[in-house]
């Protein structure tokens, strides 16, 4: 400060030097006080605690610079005359101080109760605390089990009706999840048991999680996705502790949906696996999904999965009981192509955009696809735009030419899941798959 004394600045420069030298941070305070700079002197004090718990000194002073009575300085003990020979007589009792015994401690002075509480409050904006909590000690039950960790989405939401087109997927949806669900009486009348999950399969970018977080809309239920990252952990048996973590999590938040997503990097077959921390993440993943060691077990908990390449996940995941249920997730249809090229359209500047000629443009092209045709449409038009010099708006020939630059990335994966529903099609796995290559002669 520009009217500090030479001798002030100089002191606080040697104890910013030296923190821990309670001595010369008690002198500072001294001379704080001496000229009437109170506060400060209480914040010298109160750091000369914090390195001295304790210190008469130091305590005497915070005393003094808040104003409170001083404590009396306790009396000095007299001496006792020692005689200076036997044949010299002893003082007289009455001129002797009486000296307390070795084994009983003298009673100390009486001090005047000054209330630490009320000081601690009025320095604790100016000294921060000594030692910072430990986050972890206080919940250290489950750390990486609780909310905090595994974050659950509150009920969206988002309902199937909100998804365009796709009757046929939602009939399926209806029929062999969510019925049974919303009819408490009659599955108990049926016998109809709430086991397993689902598992949604189909070409990338075709709605799998979308269609998952309707779901969970439909049930009220929270929402909990979980990938490979999420659960993958260097240290032994860690990676196995975060599945039962998210497990745990979603049954004390049930009822909860987990979305188990990719679920083939996840859940790949063991037979394939040379890892053997991934196997054991795969068993663990089959432990939780039978809900035998969680007490009521998975009550509440509704599983539901997505994968690109069905035939990649290891076949104990899907017996009954499990993710029994499989639901193929196509490329969207006429009706949900116009609803999702709406909705990627409706904040652009457009003109006269004939819909239904793009519609028919776009077949077997996913939802990502679409996404990616108003793009590179709206690219044209802002190129234009800007050699120009004014604006124009995205046109049908704009979009028109989009799609056809663009090639549907739901073909490679046909092309591959074509020899699975061939040859590969045990049990009748992907006699829903078979079907549409045969309506679409892809076969």
């Amino acid at each position: 400060m520009a009217d500090e004394s030479p001798l002030i600045r100089s002191l606080r420069a040697a104890v910013a030097a030296a923190p821990g030298d309670v001595p010369l941070r008690l002198h500072f305070a001294e001379l704080l006080l001496a000229e009437g700079r109170n506060d400060e002197a209480v914040a010298e004090a109160a750091v000369a605690l914090q390195h001295a718990p304790g210190d008469a000194d130091a305590r005497a002073l915070m005393v003094r610079a808040m104003g409170m009575p001083a404590a009396p300085a306790p009396a000095a003990a007299p001496e006792v005359p020692v005689p200076p020979a036997p044949e010299v007589p002893a003082a007289p009792a009455s001129e002797v101080p009486v000296v307390p015994a070795r084994d009983e401690p003298a009673r100390p002075p009486s001090v005047p109760s000054f209330d630490w509480d009320a000081a601690e409050q009025q320095v604790q904006d100016l000294v921060g605390p000594r030692f910072l909590d430990d986050p972890q000690a206080a919940g250290a039950e489950g750390t990486a089990g609780d909310a905090a960790a595994w974050d659950v989405d509150a009920p969206g939401a988002v309902r199937l009706s909100d998804v365009g087109g796709m009757d046929e997927v939602k009939d399926r949806l209806e029929a062999a999840f969510l019925a049974p669900m919303r009819n408490p009486e009659l599955r108990r009348l049926y016998g109809k048991s709430l086991r397993g999950g689902l598992l949604l399969y189909g070409p990338p970018g075709c709605g799998k999680t979308f269609i998952a977080r309707a779901v969970a809309g439909e049930l009220g239920a929270g929402f909990l996705t979980v990938s490979l990252s999420d659960v993958l952990d260097m240290w032994i048996g860690a990676s196995e502790k975060n599945i039962h973590d998210i497990f745990e999590t979603a049954r004390r938040q049930a009822p909860c949906v987990v979305f188990l997503d990719e679920l083939d990097a996840l859940g790949a077959k063991r037979s394939r696996t040379h890892h053997s921390g991934l196997r054991n993440v795969v068993n663990q993943l089959l432990t939780e999904l039978d809900g035998i060691a969680s007490g009521p077990g998975n009550e509440g908990v509704f599983v539901l999965a997505a994968t690109n390449v069905p035939w990649d996940v290891d076949i104990a995941l899907r017996r009954p009981g499990r993710l029994d249920r499989t639901l193929l997730v196509l490329p969207p249809d006429a009706a949900a192509r116009e609803s999702i090229l709406r909705y990627h359209l409706r904040e652009r500047p457009i003109e006269a955009v004939d819909l239904g000629k793009l519609v028919k443009a776009t077949e077997d092209f996913s939802g990502a696809d679409l996404a990616h045709v108003c793009e590179t449409a709206a690219e044209a038009a802002l190129l234009d735009s800007a050699r120009t010099g004014s604006v124009r708006l995205i046109t049908t020939k704009d979009l028109l030419g989009a799609a056809k630059q663009i090639k549907p990335s739901t073909e490679p994966w046909f092309a591959a899941a074509r020899n699975v529903a061939m040859f590969a099609n045990e049990g009748g796995l992907y006699d829903d798959l078979l079907t549409h290559l045969k309506k679409k002669r892809k076969l």
